[in-house]
This record gives C-alpha cells, sequence and structure tokens, in this order.
C-alpha cells in the first residue's frame, strides 16, 4: 500500500512568523481519521521567519527530531542544553518525564524545518537532548541512519523509540532500495526534488504513507534530498 498525500492537501497553518504544513493531525488542524502513521505522531513542515521562533513551552513522552533543510535552528532547553543546528545537521530530544525548550531561527532568513514526533516505547525516563552533522555527501545514493532506537545504528543519535529515520540524496536517475520489515509503517517526503516510488510519482513535500511493500525502490527524477521514518 503507497498513499500519496500531495502537499498542496496537507493542513496548514499560517501564523505570520510560522508557515507550517501538518502531514497529520496536528494543533488547530484536526482530522480524526490521519492521527499518525503507526507510532509516527507528527511530520510538521515548518518554515520560521528570521529572528522569531518558538518560545519555551513543555513536552514530555515524546521523541522529537528535527531535521534542518535550509537555515539553521537555535535550541535551548530546562535541562541547560544549547545548540544551534543548521542544514544538513539533525537535531533529537527524548522528552521524557518532561522537559522544557525553545527553538528560534536566530538566522538573517528564513529557516525550513521538519519536525518530527514518534512516540517512546516506555514512558518516562531522563530527558536528553543531542545534535549530529551528517553531510549530504555521506549519503549521495544511499540511505543513512539519522536517528534509531536500534542499538545497531551506531552512528545515529538515539531515541527511545520502535523506530528510525533515514535520509538521503539522489542525483537524477538515480535509485536506492529500501527493504522494510513486513509489519512497518513507513512515510517518505522530499525535502527537494521529485522521486518515483514503486511507480508512484512523488513531488518535494509530498508525502507517503506506506505498508505492506516488500522492497522500496526510489528513483529520483530530478536531483533530490529524501527523508524516511521506519516505524512500528
Amino acid at each position: 500500500m503507497i498513499e500519496l498525500r500531495p502537499f498542496a492537501k496537507l493542513g496548514s497553518a499560517d501564523h505570520g512568523w510560522l508557515k507550517a504544513r501538518h502531514h497529520f493531525s496536528f494543533g488547530s488542524h484536526y482530522d480524526p481519521g490521519n492521527t499518525g502513521h503507526g507510532s509516527l505522531r507528527v511530520w510538521n513542515d515548518d518554515e520560521i521567519a528570521p529572528n522569531t521562533g518558538f518560545p519555551a513551552h513543555p513536552h514530555a513522552n515524546m521523541e522529537i527530531i528535527t531535521y534542518v533543510r535550509e537555515g539553521a535552528i537555535t535550541h535551548q532547553d530546562s535541562l541547560g542544553n544549547k545548540g544551534r543546528t543548521e542544514a544538513g545537521d539533525v537535531q533529537v530530544m527524548s522528552a521524557g518525564t518532561g522537559v522544557r525548550h525553545s527553538e528560534y531561527n536566530l538566522e538573517p532568513t528564513k529557516t525550513k524545518i521538519f519536525q518530527i514526533w514518534i512516540e517512546p516505547t516506555t514512558q518516562g525516563g531522563q530527558p536528553t537532548w543531542g545534535a549530529k552533522p551528517f553531510p549530504k555527501s555521506d549519503r549521495s545514493g544511499n540511505f543513512v541512519t539519522i536517528a534509531s532506537g536500534f542499538k545497531c545504528d551506531n552512528d545515529a543519535l538515539p531515541i527511545r523509540a520502535d523506530a528510525r529515520v533515514l535520509a538521503t540524496t539522489l542525483k537524477a536517475g538515480e535509485s536506492a532500495e529500501y527493504a522494510p520489515g513486513k509489519t512497518r509503517n513507513l512515510y517518505l517526503v522530499p525535502a527537494a526534488g521529485s522521486v518515483d516510488v514503486n511507480g508512484v510519482r512523488v513531488k518535494a513535500r509530498d508525502g507517503v504513507a506506506i505498508r505492506d511493500e516488500a522492497r522500496l525502490r526510489i528513483t529520483a527524477l530530478e536531483d533530490s534530498e529524501l527523508v524516511l521514518v521506519d516505524a512500528a
């Protein structure tokens, strides 16, 4: 099953400083038939104006992955963590028993991010935060795991979920393959470009919900950058 969710049909919000598209129900955009895909609960496509951002607010019991597509995001939290994550880098926050954090675009131009929330396998635990660069040159032509709840993914940022987040860049005409487990829930979004996924054309910022596919063959129709979640 491959279900295309065109970008133009996604839920949206325009707060002036923030322009958001919601792949799943979020905030004032509620669709009872679209509250997640397996343990994947949120995929927001956010554009944040310069010198604005999300003031301090709380989270608990959620794995929050921020994939920076353009610009940079500056993080600060109640644990004392501070960091600037720029395009090509990824940050992960395990909210655990509870944490307050802020995310600001302190750059002179707008910042674009994917914010991905995945349910943890267990509730509670000490909150944590981390960030890491994943150069696009290192993931050219192959999926690289950027965040994972599996111990075998040593180079990925750790999350407390039965899930992994992967990324790749493909030149026009290049293909990458991915073989999920039978019971997995996959969600793929091109950050840029357009691709063919097992015969389905997917344009930039469209979403694709995938189940019961033995193997994915993803062919770039133009130079493309992709993010894929494989979740329980």
